[in-house]
């Protein structure tokens, strides 16, 4: 699933190829938006709340997306063969004169008054990336959920916007905890939201996710899909819990030396 980053940058580049410009071309193609019709509007704006894409178009109106697994967006010029999956994939197309943004296997599309956003984003917690990023709010968030384990509370977009599993897992490892540690024992919890600020805006213009420093491009990553790896800092096996339960199914990877504290059952 993208992460706030991912999702950052896909709202920039929507809005440097949209904002300003009248629509004339609109089709939206899920059936309770088959009657919609934007064209002849002006695009106002994209933004990203956490992992929530936000289209603001002339007349109060916002086109609101989200990714979850497998969406996209893509961004084509006139006469280029538009990339992304077959047309039956398609779930919305948004063209000017100058450019045609196509979105693709898009499981939330809807139409809201701009006035009316709250409804769709209204329960998200702080985004990091977001202008009004209050890492004091973040952080009282978070410890409402004190016995909560670390890792689970770090993807409760309530809580803080944005995160993902490879940002949860990353975290984790950078701030010495087991994922399975309540969040209330962290001994200095600021730290989270404060490094979820930091990784998340220091990779909002990169194509490739890095959390470790440097270039080398097999170390990008310190824990996150490296089961069975030797850990970048002390050696020792990075370990992978099974799947959790559905519909995500995620997993956890951790280094079982770096991160003392609980682990889950066998």
């Amino acid at each position: 699933m993208p992460e706030g980053d991912t999702v950052w940058r896909i709202a920039r580049q929507l809005h440097e190829a949209l904002a300003g410009e009248v629509l004339v071309r609109c089709e939206l193609r899920v059936p309770r938006l088959a009657t919609a019709d934007l064209s002849g509007r002006t695009v106002r704006e994209a933004v990203s709340r956490g992992k929530h894409l936000l289209l603001r178009v002339e007349g109060g109106l916002t086109l609101h997306s989200h990714l979850r697994m497998d969406g996209a967006w893509r961004i084509h010029a006139p006469g280029e063969r538009w990339r992304g999956g077959p047309a039956h994939q398609i779930r919305a197309v948004l063209g000017t004169a100058h450019r045609t943004a196509v979105g693709y296997r898009l499981p939330v599309l809807e139409l809201v008054r701009t006035a009316d956003e709250h409804r769709v984003v209204g329960h998200l917690g702080p985004d990091p990336l977001g202008p009004d990023w209050d890492p004091e709010e973040a952080l009282r968030r978070l410890l409402t959920a004190a016995d909560r384990p670390l890792g689970d509370a770090l993807l409760d977009q309530r809580l803080l916007a944005g995160l993902g599993n490879v940002y949860r897992c990353e975290l984790c490892f950078l701030l010495g905890a087991s994922p399975w540690l309540p969040i209330g024992q962290l001994p200095d919890p600021a730290r989270a939201p404060a490094l979820a600020r930091k990784l998340l805006d220091v990779n909002k213009n990169r194509p490739a996710r890095r959390t470790v420093p440097g270039a080398r491009p097999d170390r990008r990553l310190w824990v996150h899909d490296r089961a069975g790896r030797p850990c970048h800092r002390c050696g020792t096996l990075v370990r992978r819990s099974a799947p959790g339960p559905a519909p995500d199914a995620r997993v956890t990877y951790w280094c079982p030396t770096c991160q003392p504290g609980p682990t889950p059952e066998p």
